[in-house]
């Protein structure tokens, strides 16, 4: 079967967070959903669960939890058992209740900037200290490294917890084996626990691989809370729907403690969604992926050609777009400059980490004719600069 990821969706009056913020007539490329419609067999599971008119309490849905183990076991040759997933409602509670379950008050956490915004927000949810780990532009290979050797030399005597974002949100890096073993070396060498965000990780484009750092040994294994979810993949972000795995039991306790009082479950339609998802929409995913690829590679061409001034990096994986916008000469923040004189909303680079103040976000999840009306609106906005 074809799926149709060319159609316009009108999304006004849906309760879109993506939609709803700007004014109707501004192309919102920010937060990280997409615009195209879910998979047939998720919405039919939602239609076929909603017909029965009980929706009471629920246990955790035995086939989801077996897709997850299915999923790691064929994707990545990492076995887990069923006593290792713990479902949670988002991969930000996941992070969060991470922080609460590993920190002490005053305590410090670790991550790479450029970085997702709710990174900063989580330690601070939790009177911790944040430490920062920028990660490096290599300007010969035009992409983005680890400094290993700074990550090292900043972890503190109480630095408890390391929060790992790969795929990278918003550099797109994957990170190698190699890399992503160096840094779980230094993390048992310095008695880190690792909290991995890998939402991102079936959205890989070709010639990349994603490698979950917890499947690399059990060593590492033991130290590491990885957290997975459709929702990102397969556009069901409002159903709050994520999985942690954790191997490790007396880390698991710990986390599954953090978690009471502030965590309901996962709701029984979302585990409809996300069991869907993942048993049912593997076709769609791939043809999505096709697809985003396409307007990865129309954007960074788009870019180069019209608006030289811009500058980006290779893209291995996300639907986002971190761009440079330092020699562009524009009068105030991009972010600004774009929503007022081209009438597009991006992320503002600021957030993401001191120093980026002249970068922006483009999420490049839409049809191709959202993407190319906005890129022709900034690159007008820039020409007239």
């Amino acid at each position: 079967m074809n799926y149709d990821f060319d159609t316009v969706i009108d999304r006004h009056g849906t309760n879109s967070i993506k939609w709803g913020v700007y004014p109707e007539d501004v192309l919102p490329l920010w937060v990280a959903d997409t615009d195209f419609a879910a998979a047939p067999p998720i919405v039919e599971r939602i239609k076929k669960r909603i017909a029965h008119p009980i929706y009471g309490y629920t246990m955790d849905s035995p086939e989801l939890v077996s897709a997850v183990q299915d999923r790691m076991r064929e994707r990545y040759d990492w076995e887990i058992n069923r006593e290792d997933i713990v479902l949670v409602p988002g991969i930000v509670s996941g992070f969060n209740f991470a922080s609460r379950a590993i920190c002490e008050p005053g305590e410090s956490v670790i991550f790479q900037t450029p970085i997702y915004p709710p990174f900063f927000a989580a330690p601070a949810n939790n009177q911790l200290r944040t430490i920062t780990n920028p990660l490096v532009f290599d300007r010969e290979q035009e992409t983005y490294r680890i400094d290993f050797e700074d990550f090292e030399q900043k972890i503190q005597k109480d630095t408890r917890l390391f929060i790992l974002c790969n795929p990278h949100n918003p550099v797109g890096r994957v990170f190698s084996p190699e890399e992503l073993t160096q840094l779980g070396e230094i993390c048992c060498q310095k008695d880190l626990i690792i909290c991995s965000d890998e939402i991102h990780s079936d959205i890989i484009y070709n010639g990349h691989k994603h490698t979950p750092i917890a499947a690399l040994s059990p060593e590492i294994a033991r130290r590491t809370i990885t957290l997975i979810a459709p929702s990102k993949t397969f556009n069901i972000a409002g159903f709050s729907c994520s999985v942690a795995i954790i191997q490790n039991p007396d880390l698991r306790e710990r986390f599954t403690a953090a978690c009471k009082g502030f965590c309901s479950g996962v709701s029984f339609i979302a585990q409809e969604a996300g069991a869907a998802a993942y048993t049912e929409c593997e076709d769609w995913l791939t043809q999505m992926n096709r697809y985003l690829e396409g307007n990865r590679d129309f954007l960074l061409d788009t870019i180069a050609r019209e608006m030289p001034a811009v500058h980006t990096n290779p893209i291995e994986a996300t639907y986002l777009a971190w761009l440079d916008c330092s020699d562009a000469g524009l009068p105030d923040k991009p972010h600004a400059f774009f929503l007022e004189n081209a009438k597009v909303g991006l992320n503002d680079g600021a957030a993401f980490g001191t120093g980026y103040e002249k970068f922006v976000r483009l999420n490049f999840g839409t049809p191709r004719k959202i993407l190319a009306e906005a890129l022709e609106r900034m690159s007008r906005a820039l020409k007239k600069v």
